[in-house]
């Protein structure tokens, strides 16, 4: 039976009786029902009842180069038509793998010249454990296991990669974190900050590094994990002293500095990894969704040639792999997205244009509200927090609940945009145009005044 011939009931009945969501209340969600999404294109999708939406968040976080892009689709047909499958183990390579290395050793910063290829993010962070202990434990010091990542940070929800992270909500389903995983508080200026200003907050934050470090002992400490700005944690965004200080602690100490850049890579900031933003050296890299825009499940590790010459030269072999890693199907799909963002200069246009319009408007449209501060953003990455007081930085009294309401406005109204505690965050695909952006902003506009009417009627405001 097609699509065509189902309705959106069916539809929902067929979900909610077979199909477990990420993420989600099960029992909830069947209630209400799914929305059933069956199109895409350019910066929109259309649901199964002809409702044209907004896409605000690229997907999740990961459609850089917009919906409908033949490109990629006639990537991935060419490909399955000449090679479907094959393995990257057992001494065996193929075309699309390597150009896809070579172009990714190309397009990352000077350092990079060598990746490992996974299927996801999340793999991505759980072959950062492993390939940081194996680079320590080749060198005679295997002591030096520790990873230190930030309470809520995000780095996946596999095992090793919701270790990693610091969402206590995801610690409690599956007995985490991992033993070695250690966490330090994250550079959250409008909560933590206090009286410093963000410049000596930054500092601050980033020295909880070298106390952790000292307290751990530095020949216990293998590396330390982060996303130039939090993704998933709510788009925050660190004061500009904070990752300098980050890099300066890891070298004193000789640690590995691995820099998440699964949201923020592949042209998210305006530059093309986050790391480049903030001016800083990763010796690992985590790499995904922008990768192949989502057109195909791929990740990565871009791996320093510090890292790379100890593992090739002292390393032996490195027992970890997926059957998928280096598909050579979602290689040429990524392949083919790379071309584009550098061949039409869409990073550049992120950077010089579309990135700094959309974060005018951004501020012009929310900064002055009563109900929302810390408006905030780089690039195409932008958030509001929803506040009781502005006066006094005072969040509502039980986090989400304001968050969650205006979401579902946002939902209602054929905007996706998503809820962190009670911030909302944008993250739209990286080739929206300046008109688009103003129809995005006008729409979260409207929904941001029907959420202050949703709150009076409840109290809350």
């Amino acid at each position: 039976m097609t699509l065509a011939t189902r309705s959106t009931a069916d539809w929902q009945a067929l979900d909610a009786a077979h199909h477990l969501h990420p993420f989600s209340d099960t029992q909830s969600l069947n209630q209400t029902g799914s929305r059933v999404v069956v199109k895409g294109d350019g910066v929109y999708i259309w649901d199964s009842e002809g409702n044209r939406i907004i896409d605000g968040m690229a997907g999740l976080w990961c459609v850089n180069l917009g919906y409908g892009r033949e490109e990629l689709a006639d990537a991935a047909y060419q490909q399955m038509r000449e090679l479907p499958f094959y393995n990257t183990f057992f001494k065996t390579t193929h075309p699309p793998v390597i150009e896809l290395s070579a172009l990714l050793a190309e397009l990352t910063p000077p350092q990079f010249n060598h990746v490992f290829l996974t299927n996801s993010g999340s793999e991505a962070n759980d072959t950062v454990i492993r390939m940081v202990r194996h680079f320590w434990t080749a060198q005679g010091q295997a002591s030096k296991k520790v990873l230190i990542g930030r309470w809520n940070g995000y780095h996946g929800s596999t095992i090793g990669g919701a270790s990693l992270g610091g969402m206590r909500y995801m610690h409690e389903q599956g007995d985490l974190p991992i033993p070695g995983i250690e966490h330090i508080e994250q550079p959250y200026w409008y909560v933590n900050g206090g009286e410093l200003s963000p410049h000596d907050y930054g500092l601050k934050a980033a020295q909880a590094l070298e106390a952790k470090i000292l307290a751990l002992g530095a020949d216990n400490v293998a590396a330390f994990v982060g996303e130039p700005i939090q993704g998933a944690g709510g788009v925050i965004v660190p004061p500009d002293s904070y990752w300098p200080e980050i890099q300066r602690i890891c070298r004193a100490y000789n640690i590995l500095l691995v820099v998440d850049e699964v949201i923020c890579g592949f042209g998210r900031t305006g530059q093309w990894f986050g790391s480049q933003h903030f001016g800083i050296e990763p010796d690992l890299m985590p790499i995904a969704k922008g990768l192949s825009s989502g057109y195909q499940p791929i990740g990565g590790v871009m791996v320093s040639d510090r890292v790379a010459q100890v593992l090739i030269q002292e390393g032996g072999d490195f027992n970890h792999g997926m059957t998928y890693s280096g598909h050579p199907v979602a290689a040429a799909v990524a392949v083919a997205n790379l071309k584009i963002l550098r061949d039409e200069g869409i990073v550049d246009q992120v950077r010089e244009k579309t990135g700094p319009y959309l974060q005018q408007k951004w501020r012009e449209a929310f900064a002055g509200h009563p109900y929302l501060d810390d408006v905030r953003g780089v690039g195409f990455l932008a958030a509001f927090t929803w506040v009781k007081d502005k006066s006094r930085r005072e969040l509502f009294a039980e986090p989400g609940t304001v968050g969650t309401i205006c979401r579902d406005i946002f939902f209602k109204n054929n905007i996706i945009m998503r809820a962190v505690g009670d911030s909302m965050v944008c993250a739209p695909p990286l080739v929206m145009t300046t008109t688009e952006i103003d129809e995005m902003i006008a729409l979260a506009a409207r929904c941001v005044d029907l959420t202050v009417q949703a709150l009076e009627a409840r109290g809350l405001v």
